[in-house]
């Protein structure tokens, strides 16, 4: 009987259509909202994520999120280092500028510089070039997004990229492009430019303080979360791990932007929609069937398989619904990939959608179990 169920559902087949449509518009659109949305917030706390020696941020008190730069003081490196159970900290700075290239356009970038020493701090991936070469006079590293984006010419109506030694201005400083680099973008797509910091501190605006973070790492053997209490008792700043930093940032973006809020509310909208699709095409192909349960019933079937019925009916509507949904995002984000769309599809998302689709077939099913318990077998006699 539950084979022949199957077949009861397929033999319909406008309604049995219907209802994989909606669950898989309702897949698809929950999944891809909630892909873009991963991938936005993967962008806020990219600088996290590259930069991977340290296990310990320190900051201003102040700071409320990564982009948000309170700088320090120089000597405050010394009094981060003196801490017990701090292993190295190395000096990191973060700040925009302005670059001009040599047509004369001026564009905002990121300029990260890292530790003249140890290099610490440098980007992730190198595509082109040698991480040391920073050391080099006036030497910077340009991520790629950003050299064939903002930063590539245009002549003859071509766009020619940023390339290993071309010249380029930072803030009326020369500047020779010594490597290309893989980075995360940035929230507001904006190139990444590393260099040393030395040379940041001498490209950036004038202030009286530079020190934008400190990066540190715990002596071998010592927590990470119980070193950062230690640098907060002793010297009054703020100590993070990775993690706890990229919440702080996340949190942030919650609280102050309406990110959230629009792409929860498009998420949510796709879940009602497939809902209301789902839900009233199983429910009249139920109604429309009702003489097939009655006639089970009439042979002896009790309700326990006729519910079986139902539910082997939507969670069969279900696999297939979200399958194609699922298909339909991955190819969405395969498409988008490397363009300045956000997308990122990890596998918590997989089964937030499935679940999501889920719940959606059994809100559907048990709608319709109300109809057939209450189904009184003896319709079939009465036409």
């Amino acid at each position: 009987m539950l084979v022949y169920a199957l077949k009861m559902l397929i033999g319909d087949k406008v309604k049995y259509i219907g209802i994989v449509l909606g669950l898989c518009f309702a897949s698809f659109i929950i999944t891809q909202q909630a892909a873009i949305l991963v991938g936005i917030v993967n962008r806020t706390y990219g600088l996290i994520t590259d930069t991977s020696q340290p296990n310990i941020w320190v900051m201003d008190p102040t700071v409320q999120y990564i982009d948000d730069i309170k700088p320090l003081k120089d000597t405050d490196l010394y009094r981060v280092r003196s801490v017990e159970g701090v292993d190295w900290a190395v000096p990191f700075y973060k700040g925009l500028i302005q670059a001009r290239l040599t047509n004369g356009i001026f564009q905002t970038c990121v300029l990260l510089g890292i530790d003249d020493a140890t290099l610490i701090g440098g980007p992730p991936v190198m595509l082109e070039g040698n991480l040391i070469d920073l050391r080099m006079d006036s030497a910077i590293i340009v991520n790629k997004v950003g050299a064939e984006g903002k930063l590539a010419e245009y002549k003859d109506g071509v766009s020619v990229p940023l390339k290993v030694g071309d010249l380029m201005e930072l803030n009326d400083n020369r500047s020779y492009v010594c490597g290309i680099c893989e980075a995360s973008r940035t929230f507001q797509s904006q190139p990444v430019v590393y260099t040393t910091y030395g040379r940041a501190t001498t490209f950036a605006p004038f202030q009286r303080k530079l020190l934008s973070f400190i990066l540190a790492h715990s002596v071998p053997g010592t927590a990470p979360e119980e070193v950062c209490q230690r640098i907060t008792q002793h010297t009054g700043f703020a100590a993070y791990t990775p993690k706890q930093l990229k919440w702080l940032t996340i949190m942030y973006y919650m609280k102050y932007t309406g990110i959230f809020v629009n792409f929860g509310v498009a998420i949510i909208l796709g879940f009602i929609i497939g809902t209301a699709i789902a839900g009233q095409t199983l429910y009249n192909f139920t109604v429309d069937n009702l003489p097939h349960f009655a006639v089970f019933k009439a042979m002896g079937a009790d309700n326990t398989l006729l519910v079986k019925i139902v539910l082997l009916q939507a969670l069969f509507v279900s696999v297939i619904g979200w399958g194609i949904g699922m298909g339909a995002a991955c190819l969405f984000g395969y498409i988008t990939q490397g363009t300045e769309l956000s997308f990122s599809l990890p596998l918590s998302l997989y089964f937030l959608s499935a679940g999501s689709i889920l719940c959606i077939s059994l809100f559907s099913a048990a709608i319709c179990m109300r109809k057939i318990i209450t189904l009184d077998p003896a319709i079939v006699f009465k036409s």
